[in-house]
């Protein structure tokens, strides 16, 4: 069962739109859905929610440092709250996907994320699951730094929409345990 959703993204309006923060913008539409509200919590350096399902809290946080330093509030907070890396999932960005395309994974590497390579880094494990949203790739591995900083295009901006809101709908499975089941939604589309 999954205890504490990470969403990754970096602090700042200037961000809030850009393909980098997919991870912030699923928590913000699953807090509205579930009519929770984040506030900023000093210790851990993130703004925090939670909410219930079925009798169960779920732990939200939205790191407040830079992508590439996710790792420290990530750790932070699961140590606080005692919550092991199995029961952690980290919703983020991927080049690798196309917009649109939303996918689970089970553990792993950072596939060169610096916010996972961070949290991998903080909490010394990769024993956790990952929310895979595709944002799509420039085409040259030059242009990435500026192609991920940057908000996408109409066409992408509502396939990338499209995919949070398919994420957000999964979310109350994922949380029971039912991974199988939502992999198997989410992989044969």
């Amino acid at each position: 069962m999954i205890s504490l959703i990470v969403g990754l993204g970096n602090p700042g309006d200037e961000y809030t739109k850009t393909r980098h923060n997919v991870g912030f913008l699923l928590l913000d539409t699953l807090a509205r859905q579930e009519g929770v509200t984040f506030a900023y919590e000093a210790k851990f350096n993130a703004t925090v929610a939670k909410y219930i399902i079925d009798g169960k809290t779920v732990h939200l946080i939205k790191p407040q440092t830079y992508m590439n330093r996710s790792g420290q509030p990530v750790s932070s907070y699961a140590k606080y709250f005692d919550i092991p890396a199995v029961q952690i999932m980290v919703v983020h960005d991927d080049l690798d996907l196309a917009p649109g395309t939303v996918r689970l994974k089970d553990g792993g590497g950072h596939g060169g994320h610096n916010g996972l390579r961070d949290i991998v880094s903080q909490l010394s494990s990769k024993d956790f699951y990952r929310l895979r949203i595709g944002i799509g790739h420039p085409g040259d591995r030059n242009r990435v730094s500026s192609y991920v900083l940057k908000p996408p295009g109409k066409v992408d901006a509502g396939l990338i929409s499209s995919a949070v809101d398919e994420g957000v709908g999964e979310m109350q499975s994922l949380c029971k345990g039912d991974f199988q089941a939502v992999m198997q939604r989410l992989h044969t589309q």
